[in-house]
């Protein structure tokens, strides 16, 4: 029955007629919007102040056709909202002028840099420097001149918010409104080295307190900012040039540890970074001794399933250009997972030094890097190179190859990939269609070396009234990515899901949210036998005018054990096949308020037994300068021959001096390590590219009635850039 179900699903006829049904019925025609912004060229100096008081700033043309995404899509903006630009030879400057007939009720709570902005009445940049309407560097600010940014590949789809780029704003706030100065230096983006330059550009404003969200260009719902097709055009840039050929970051770390039962033993550290401008577009980056000790620690988890958990990278080195090595295989396999490098369980393996490659050169995507690692304990030195290549085609699409190696005394593990994807904003008209597939294979040195592929093909529709997804992926029995990551081999992954956002005339709700079917089917490869399945339905939810949201959701769960699985400490779920539902609640407030939360309940059937999980996390926010956050997590499960309970506590409190100098206690525990873990620390920005950092971490065990200390590092580390 299955497998009709599947030739059904997957027939051509039924996904065209399917998607063209769904796509006309949402179908609006919206006038074309273009736009284009003429930047100055001045000989004067612009104090970075936020006054926006220099003679030039008010004579200078400037922008203000800002159209509503929210609330009211395609009406004018409720507050006026003016842009300017300016640039010399080293920077370009962009004046923003967000006027505002409320302006008590602003909402700005953040101050640190990378602050989430989510919340925030704040005005969002992007830029195409490029100018292919796919990739981008993008800017956020909020009234107090707090900054954030990313990098954007791909319209979006590549977003790696881990990115810092030296740059720098200063706003004010008067009785009619907020505003501010941005300074974007040259040295910071990578662009062709022509006499004139033509750059994609789009802005948006979110006016929280109103919940309102206005762009300049793009502002249809089924687009957002990051799809540089729909930017516009920034114009008038002549005779700059790409920044400094050379950047040299080294950096000092001083400090002391002490594990348990021995005495304190001092540690310190030198290295560096210096990176090399290739060509105007291309960065050459060589590392030693690189150094994470200023690293937050990661949420330590209680694992109740089958398969090992998703850590995400926290490593700047490893974050940036993160976007330039993305190979999507689907449901969490990855054919480069940095955390590989340098990391062991839940210990810090050295890295000598490497050499990386990032850039663009015509048409080209191009990331390299090769790194070796320290011996320690029984880990050998080892050396990890990979190659990413990416090329553009037609007018948003790309096709690319990936090469990861990993080379010890142990052996030797290559993977080759492929992918290629087909993106276009002009289905039917203006709408999204994507659709692609990539393919990859590991070798291992005296390792199997016959069905050890992965492959994976797909179909996306988003849209702001119907989103759907479909796709299929295999991981054989062999596949081996040692610089990857797989949460499963020997499967097949089938993939189906269908959101629908109506927005009926209902007072106070923003949306309904419907998801009449999400199917995530699994097989064993060789057999194709069904592995597990999850099916879920949403019958029920919607998202408030005023940022409230709560769905209901419905999981119908099928798993077969080919062998007796330990779920924790001892417990055992006998082999078997099991079929069990669970129901949920989810309940979120607007993160803008003063308090503000998100509570989940899950109740059910689970395996043999039932479970009842509970989660929530709240936000107080007691001044601007000064916030908590505390999350908690808990599962009871209760099983034929036992039951027990899972614990997670974690709590975090932040404090701001300024947008360049902040403080943070975070504290986290669970019943399963039963151990606290504790991390404090302060950043200071002594100036834009330099960072000063003072760390206390420590471990705390509570396995016994009294507290014992397990280790403790305390550390200090400055890293200073200079440009030449």
């Amino acid at each position: 029955m299955f497998i009709q179900f599947k030739k059904f699903l997957f027939h051509p006829l039924f996904q065209v007629l399917f998607l063209t049904f769904f796509s006309f019925s949402s179908l609006a025609n919206y006038p074309s919007d273009t736009g284009t912004i003429l930047a100055n060229r001045i000989n004067s100096s612009i104090v970075l102040d936020g006054s926006l008081d220099e003679d030039i700033w008010s004579i200078v043309g400037k922008t203000d056709r800002f159209i509503q995404r929210e609330l009211h899509e395609g009406e004018s903006a409720t507050e006026r909202t003016e842009v300017a630009i300016l640039y010399d030879s080293q920077n370009l400057y962009i004046g923003i002028w967000c006027y505002d007939s409320e302006p008590d009720e602003l909402i700005a709570n953040e101050f640190r840099r990378d602050f989430g902005y989510g919340d925030e009445d704040n005005f969002l940049i992007i830029i195409d420097t490029f100018h292919d309407h796919r990739n981008g560097y993008f800017f956020a600010i909020n009234p107090n001149g707090a900054r954030t940014d990313a990098l954007v590949s791909d319209e979006g789809k590549g977003y790696n918010r881990n990115w810092n780029g030296v740059w720098d704003v200063a706003t004010s706030m008067t009785d009619a409104g907020w505003f501010a100065e941005v300074e974007i230096p040259f040295a910071t983006l990578k662009f062709q080295s022509t006499a004139e330059q033509t750059w994609g550009i789009n802005f948006e404003r979110n006016i929280q307190h109103k919940r309102e969200q206005i762009l300049w260009q793009g502002w249809q719902r089924h687009y957002n900012l990051q799809m540089l097709s729909q930017a516009g055009n920034l114009v008038g840039l002549r005779d700059i040039r790409a920044g400094n050929d050379i950047e040299f970051k080294p950096y000092t770390s001083i400090g002391a540890e002490r594990e348990r039962g021995t005495s304190n033993k001092r540690v310190s550290k030198v290295g560096g970074d210096l990176n090399y401008l290739f060509t105007p577009t291309l960065k050459l980056n060589v590392t030693l001794n690189t150094d994470f000790s200023q690293v937050e620690s990661d949420r330590a988890r209680i694992n109740l399933s089958r398969f090992s958990l998703f850590f995400p990278e926290q490593r700047q080195f490893f974050l940036e250009g993160a976007e330039t090595f993305r190979f999507e295989m689907g449901s969490r396999n990855e054919i480069f997972y940095s955390r590989r490098i340098g990391i062991k369980g839940r210990e810090e393996i050295p890295i000598i030094g490497g050499v990386r490659l990032i850039g663009k050169s015509g048409a080209y995507n191009v990331g390299a890097f090769t790194l070796q690692t320290a011996e320690k304990n029984e880990e050998p030195t080892t050396n990890y190179s990979v190659v990413r290549l990416k090329r553009d085609v037609l007018s948003q699409s790309n096709i690319g190859v990936l090469f990861t190696n990993k080379s010890s005394s142990s052996g030797r593990n290559t993977v080759y990939g492929f992918d290629a994807n087909y993106i276009t904003s002009k289905f039917l008209g203006n709408r999204n269609l994507e659709f692609g597939g990539s393919f990859a294979q590991s070798n291992t040195e005296n390792g199997i070396n016959y069905r050890n592929n992965a492959y994976r093909l797909y179909m996306r529709y988003p849209d702001d009234l119907m989103t759907y997804d479909m796709s299929i992926s295999t991981v054989q029995k062999n596949f081996d990515p040692q610089v990857g990551f797989t949460r499963r081999n020997n499967v097949k992954w089938i993939f189906w899901r269908l959101f629908i956002l109506p927005r009926p005339n209902i007072p106070g709700i923003k949306m309904l949210v419907f998801k009449p079917f999400h199917v995530d089917y699994y097989l064993t490869d060789d057999t194709n036998e069904p592995e597990s399945a999850l099916f879920r339905w949403r019958p029920f939810g919607f998202h408030t005018n005023s940022g409230e949201f709560f769905v209901i959701k419905i999981f119908r769960y099928f798993e077969r054990l080919d062998e007796d699985f330990n779920i924790h400490d001892g417990n055992i779920i006998q082999a078997g096949e099991y079929w069990f539902t669970q129901g949920e609640m989810e309940l979120s407030t607007f993160g803008g308020r003063k308090l503000s939360g998100r509570i989940v309940t899950n109740w059910g059937e689970f395996f043999d037994g039932q479970r009842f999980q509970f989660s929530g996390n709240s936000r107080l926010n007691i001044s601007n300068r000064f916030n908590i956050q505390i999350s908690y997590d808990q599962n009871h499960i209760d099983l034929p021959l036992t039951d027990f309970v899972t614990r997670e506590i974690g709590g975090r409190m932040s404090y701001y001096f300024s947008t360049k100098m902040y403080s943070s206690f975070f504290a986290q525990w669970n019943n399963d390590q039963k151990e606290a873990i504790l991390n404090f620390r302060i950043n200071w920005i002594p100036q834009i590219g330099s960072d000063f950092y003072f760390v206390i971490n420590q471990t705390i065990s509570t396995a016994s009635s009294k507290l014992h200390v397990q280790d403790t590092t305390v550390l200090s580390k400055l890293v200073w850039r200079f440009a030449y």
